[in-house]
């Protein structure tokens, strides 16, 4: 069985316990931990995939030697880094500008991602009191989307409602200011590179596997 099946399972099984009410005790917690068997492969598999979607990159590299798991490459870490770095720091055209280098496909592919960066621009405008600005941008880039999405248009009205208040740091929509929202876009973006080279890597494995035979 996989492991995560098996996590699944336990978790499961716990579930089970708390709506039943029943109440486990420290020992049968322990015991139940104890039951699971996770195969040290899988366990540095684990750690591996944490280090490398964290980029964490010296850390990445030191503990693939020491456990010999599989190659990584490095540079895809630093870049994906960069951008969400950029987007945690506000600069919001700049990370735009490092995903479209990486690969253009994510964002012409992504509609949602790609509203939700635009949409990080805008609030980033607002921050910086760049009201004129903020308004031509919402008008000309997010408006022409919400009349697509209603989702996307809710979203542009609430962000946009961020201009009524003096105020924003007691507004209703003031949480759109806060660096959380920075992170979860950031967060997005991070997934999304993530994904894109997971599926260059399995299209060049396959490839190769073709021209192999």
């Amino acid at each position: 069985m996989s492991l995560f099946w098996i996590v699944i399972r336990q978790l499961a099984e716990i579930e089970a316990m708390a709506m039943s009410k029943k109440v486990i005790t420290r020992e049968e917690w322990e015991k139940k931990l104890n039951d699971v068997k996770i195969r040290k492969e899988d366990m540095n598999k684990l750690v591996m995939n944490f280090l490398v979607t964290e980029g964490y990159v010296d850390a990445a590299e030191k503990f693939r030697m020491e456990s010999g798991t599989e190659h990584i490459d490095l540079a895809t870490i630093t870049d994906r880094m960069a951008v969400k770095k950029a987007v945690q720091c506000g600069n919001v055209e700049d990370a735009i500008e490092k995903v479209n280098d990486l690969n253009p496909e994510i964002l012409d592919t992504n509609p949602q991602l790609f509203f939700h960066l635009q949409q990080q621009r805008l609030i980033e405008l607002i921050r910086n009191g760049k009201v004129e600005e903020a308004l031509e941008f919402a008008q000309e880039e997010l408006a022409p989307r919400g009349e697509e999405n209603q989702s996307f248009l809710e979203e542009l009205e609430r962000t946009v409602a961020l201009l009524a208040f003096e105020d924003v740091s007691n507004c209703p929509v003031g949480d759109l200011l806060d660096i959380s929202q920075r992170l979860k876009t950031a967060s997005e973006v991070n997934a999304a590179i993530l994904t894109s080279q997971s599926h260059e890597k399995d299209f060049s494995q396959s490839s190769g596997q073709v021209m192999y035979r």
